[in-house]
């Protein structure tokens, strides 16, 4: 078979590989988001299990987003990131994404995971349109038993943490930064 005009054939195969491409970023995109998912859910089971009170936040709070796995390292300038999900009065809704850039005296590394709680709808809202920023006078509490009930929003915002593994001497969570993308 001959073509005369090749441009056509051209154009053609430029659009099957651009959608072949496309199909397999999605397919990959698909899988990390899942895995996501399934982390979110692991992370949520093991801050029940060392505050089992927790459960009470997670069923009262508009909106809140668990980041299952967050690694942070610095050694005067310092940095954080996570990938997690966001659910709406219990409902997933979508995926939460961490950024944090520190500097000051720190040093180290750690992984961890880290809830954050919303306490109503202008809170939550503010988080949506990446208006959330954690100030310096929110900290973040240690899970443990009992820990929750004692927990206070601070600009209508609570976070926990729970230490997976690494020594980090610095454990703010001023700074952070939150972008969220709709499921």
């Amino acid at each position: 078979m001959h073509f005369t005009n090749t441009r056509p054939t051209k154009l053609f195969l430029l659009c099957l590989s651009f959608l072949m491409i496309s199909t397999f970023a999605n397919a990959q995109s698909s899988k990390k988001d899942q895995q996501i998912i399934e982390d979110s859910q692991e992370a949520k089971a093991e801050f029940l299990e060392d505050d089992p009170s927790m459960s009470e936040l997670f069923e009262n709070a508009y909106g809140y987003i668990i980041l299952p796995n967050v690694g942070k390292g610095g050694l005067g300038v310092g940095g954080a990131a996570g990938n997690g999900v966001a659910y709406e009065q219990g409902e997933f809704v979508g995926f939460a994404k961490m950024t944090q850039i520190t500097i000051g005296f720190q040093a180290g590394g750690q992984a961890y995971s880290e809830v954050v709680f919303f306490e109503d709808e202008e809170s939550w809202d503010r988080f949506k349109t990446g208006k959330i920023e954690m100030a310096a006078q929110v900290s973040a509490v240690a899970a443990a038993s009992g820990a929750s009930a004692n927990a206070e929003y601070v600009d209508g915002v609570a976070v926990f943490t729970r230490t997976k593994g690494g020594l980090m001497y610095e454990a703010s969570v001023g700074g952070q930064q939150f972008k969220f993308r709709e499921n």
